[in-house]
């Protein structure tokens, strides 16, 4: 997506520290199931969202890899995203008490 598209609207190449920023700090989800579970919760708690949907390949990807990915996200991220999402909330009905 960077590559041709970026070069269609003028922007500068992809740098591994870009990318690297985007992992840490953007919108590129990418990791251990436990630190993509993390960084979604903290970005669905930050904006009040109640639902989370993103794109699970960009680019060329083999099929298999593709499916390995969307399998981790179902049974592994989405149950620790809940898991982190109502721990927080109870937290916060505690401390109000």
């Amino acid at each position: 997506m960077f590559g041709r598209i970026g070069r269609e609207r003028g922007w500068g190449q992809v740098t591994k520290e870009h990318f690297i920023n985007e992992v840490k700090y953007g919108s590129f989800y990418v990791g251990t199931p436990e630190q993509v579970a993390r960084k979604i919760a903290y970005a669905m708690k930050s904006i009040g969202a109640e639902r989370f949907d993103f794109k699970y390949s960009n680019g060329p990807m083999a099929h298999s890899k593709l499916m390995n990915s969307i399998e981790l996200y179902a049974t592994k991220v989405v149950p620790m995203v809940k898991e982190i999402l109502s721990a927080d909330r109870a937290a916060s009905i505690a401390a109000s008490r």
